[in-house]
């Protein structure tokens, strides 16, 4: 009985501190847009939103997979293609988004029949 305790234990904690990174992220996605919308749009530089989004959504991912979390795969897709998204308009170069995903989403295929093999051989 005392070792099922331990387990809801840990499991109610491990709950508290996903819906904390959960907050984090909500809040420092409305402060990054909260301060894209009160500057003029001469000083934002076109493309800071998508690559703010993309930090917020891969640097989650990073704490949950340093913490021993789950990861989203799907917000972890999301995040490149902002971070890719956002990094080049940034740098004054337009790139389409749906070639983006279909690369990105062909890779994963790839990446993730790789991943399935190497479970099965062991």
């Amino acid at each position: 009985m005392e070792n099922n305790n331990e387990i809801f234990e840990v499991k109610m904690k491990e709950r508290r501190e996903m819906e904390q990174l959960e907050k984090i992220g909500w809040g420092l996605f409305l402060v990054m847009l909260g301060a894209i919308w009160l500057f003029p749009d001469s000083i934002v530089p076109e493309g800071t939103f998508m690559f703010g989004v993309g930090i917020i959504l891969l640097g989650l991912n990073f704490v949950k997979y340093t913490k021993g979390y789950h990861v989203n795969g799907f917000t972890i897709f999301l995040g490149i293609v902002a971070l890719i998204a956002g990094l080049s308009s940034l740098l004054g170069r337009s790139v389409d988004i749906f070639p983006l995903v279909l690369i990105l989403w062909g890779i994963s295929i790839i990446f993730g029949i790789g991943r399935k093999r190497r479970k099965k051989d062991l």
